[in-house]
């Protein structure tokens, strides 16, 4: 495959060459907040448990997903991952992030409780009338209400950076039915409005409010409203249980991901373990591997647990690693035939 066109290709190390640096995007992919300061967040400690404590393995994603991937880069959508528990989803952003060097993951575990206004914003109402009847008994001028106002990871995301944000939006299967047909919205046009800033927008001194983003730093907010400068990348992940609209659909790049195994698998042992730490636990791995058949769901997590826990507990005797094997790597459910 010609890979001269790939931005991100799955080596696991960074190249300084392509570090936060991307092609335009599509003229209709293209938006017009003025650019904020670009903070580079460094990765986390939430990006070095997914990768690994020795990031640098590469994942080993085949031809195909490199190239959806990369499709999702070049054109600003969303990538909508569907795959099993286990499967890795949630570490491709992770790893999208750490390659391209592109910061902080910004991540939005969803619920079934979870409006689009969660990934947005939160204003804390009560705080900003209770501060204000103290300031008042204390003959003081209250707070800003940018103090009130924290941005949610969707929101920070759609921040005019100069560097698109990557956003993990996990587990979207697990929201009611409105918040797909909601993200939709912001996801076409990147921005969104703070009613409570834009109705005192007009006011003098208010046309630029500081609030606080999900990093923990204070940036303005103009006129009450947040609109992006370069689109964030989106991975918003599923396992599969339940359909969405067409709408959605179709302004996602769609990504299945099998389960780990083989080169991508080996590749993970590494990460975390060392490099040759799939040789030196092959039996794990085999009896990990030879039950895909039977239809049951064994995340590899538990592979992982495993190999973890032999490493403590005598790794040469036969005997005690069957026996956390058998503990530990137990199906979780039984696949749908």
């Amino acid at each position: 495959m010609d890979d001269d066109w790939l931005i991100y290709r799955g080596t696991g190390a960074p190249d300084p060459e392509r570090i936060g640096h991307l092609p335009p995007p599509p003229p209709w992919r293209t938006f017009s907040g003025e650019p904020l300061p670009d903070p580079a967040p460094p990765i986390d400690s939430s990006s070095t448990r997914r990768l690994g404590t020795r990031i640098g393995a590469p994942p080993a994603y085949d031809a195909e997903a490199l190239q959806l991937i990369n499709a999702a880069l070049y054109l600003r959508r969303p990538l909508l991952v569907t795959g099993e528990p286990g499967s890795g989803k949630s570490t491709l952003a992770h790893a999208i992030a750490y390659e391209l060097g592109l910061g902080r993951v910004l991540q939005w575990p969803v619920v079934s409780r979870t409006e689009l206004r969660d990934g947005l914003y939160t204003y804390d109402a009560i705080g900003r009338l209770q501060d204000a009847q103290l300031a008042e008994r204390e003959s003081r001028a209250p707070d800003d209400i940018g103090a009130y106002v924290k941005l949610g990871p969707l929101g920070t995301a759609l921040l005019p950076t100069e560097r698109p944000r990557v956003l993990l939006v996990d587990e979207l299967d697990k929201s009611d039915i409105d918040l797909p047909n909601d993200l939709l919205i912001v996801v076409e046009e990147g921005e969104f409005t703070l009613p409570e800033l834009e109705r005192t927008a007009d006011r003098p001194g208010h046309q630029e409010v500081l609030v606080l983003t999900d990093d923990g730093r204070r940036v303005p907010v103009r006129g009450g409203r947040v609109r992006c400068h370069a689109f964030p990348f989106i991975v918003m992940t599923s396992n599969g249980e339940r359909d969405f609209p067409a709408p959605l659909l179709r302004r996602c790049i769609r990504l299945h991901l099998d389960p780990p195994r083989d080169e991508r698998l080996a590749s993970m042992v590494q990460a975390h373990f060392g490099a040759g730490a799939d040789e030196g636990h092959l039996d794990l791995i085999a009896r990990f591997t030879s039950e895909d058949g039977d239809g049951e769901l064994r995340p590899t997590d538990q592979l992982l647990n495993a190999i973890y826990l032999t490493q403590h507990t005598g790794r040469a005797e036969p005997t005690r690693r069957e026996e956390i094997a058998g503990l530990l790597m137990r199906p979780l459910e039984t696949r749908q035939r």
